[in-house]
């Protein structure tokens, strides 16, 4: 447990595969093991406990990255076997600042339906939201929820690049558009400032969204991982800094800050157990006293 334990904590603050695998001496297949075994556990944990939500106020964005390569660099087969842009949707309760949902996939309407979906499933209140202009979550937004909400747009303004900035440079915001799709928002409390901030932590914290690196991941089941590693670590394990205390403990689904061993902890007993009957047969394989196992 001490050595699954310094592997995570490593994961989660932003070092990747190889740097944690020089930290901890673990050989990189073996934490790749780990990282999927117990993103299952945190994604199926995240889906039953993360629900009947009291949320007044939801905030909604996407942030890009890719996996194997850029959209634009990667062949057809590549693409068949998930390579290219990949876009995580993110939902926040801008009180609480509990992520309510989350989503790895493309950005096209079929993602942001489901995505939405799956944050009317968790919500039980009547929910003011703000996303970005992305028209796709028009209709989105109003097939999960219905007319029963107050929901808003903010388009943000960029000015012309000019000769002067570097190839990253972003654009300079110069200003932002509201726009009222549904119901009687409160204009005041239309932002996706704190989504964004969350992506920004994505950014710092997941190696693999980190920009200009070669950690970039080069499976999409492994980015898919990290992420759902990442947001169980974010709610329930990470100390937000200005509540003083985790997300998950501002919204009530927790009465404690969880350390990296109670999220290890979520690995099913059957994946411990299988893994000392497969060193029984090889020890037995090798003529060796199946007794030693214990002592390994």
């Amino acid at each position: 447990m001490e050595q699954k334990t310094r592997v995570i904590a490593a994961l989660v603050e932003g070092n990747s595969i190889r740097s944690t695998m020089r930290m901890t001496g673990v050989s990189k297949n073996t934490i790749i093991k780990l990282l999927l075994d117990l993103a299952d556990s945190c994604a199926e944990y995240h889906d039953r406990k993360v629900r009947n939500l009291c949320v007044r106020r939801l905030q909604c964005d996407e942030i890009w990255q890719y996996v194997g390569s850029k959209a634009r660099n990667t062949r057809p087969e590549k693409k068949a076997i998930g390579w290219g842009d990949v876009w995580t949707w993110t939902a926040i309760d801008a009180d609480t600042k509990l992520c309510v949902s989350y989503l790895v996939g493309g950005r096209g309407a079929g993602w942001a339906m489901d995505f939405m979906e799956d944050c009317a499933s968790r919500i039980r209140s009547r929910v003011q939201i703000t996303t970005d202009g992305h028209k796709v979550y028009l209709d989105a937004v109003e097939n999960a929820f219905g007319a029963d909400i107050d929901y808003a747009q903010l388009q943000k303004i960029y000015g012309a690049v000019t000769e002067n900035e570097t190839r990253y440079s972003p654009a300079k915001c110069i200003g932002a558009d509201m726009k009222v799709v549904s119901g009687d928002p409160d204009p005041l409390h239309v932002s996706t400032s704190y989504v964004e901030r969350q992506n920004l932590s994505m950014r710092m914290s997941i190696r693999r969204f980190t920009r200009l690196t070669n950690a970039f991941s080069k499976k999409l089941e492994n980015h898919a991982a990290a992420v759902a590693l990442w947001f169980m670590y974010y709610n329930f394990g990470r100390i937000h800094q200005t509540l003083r205390v985790t997300p998950a403990m501002e919204a009530g689904l927790s009465d404690h800050v969880w350390s990296i061993a109670e999220i290890c902890n979520l690995l099913p007993e059957s994946h411990t157990i299988a893994a000392q009957i497969d060193k029984a047969l090889i020890l037995k394989a090798l003529g060796e006293k199946p007794n030693a196992l214990w002592k390994s």
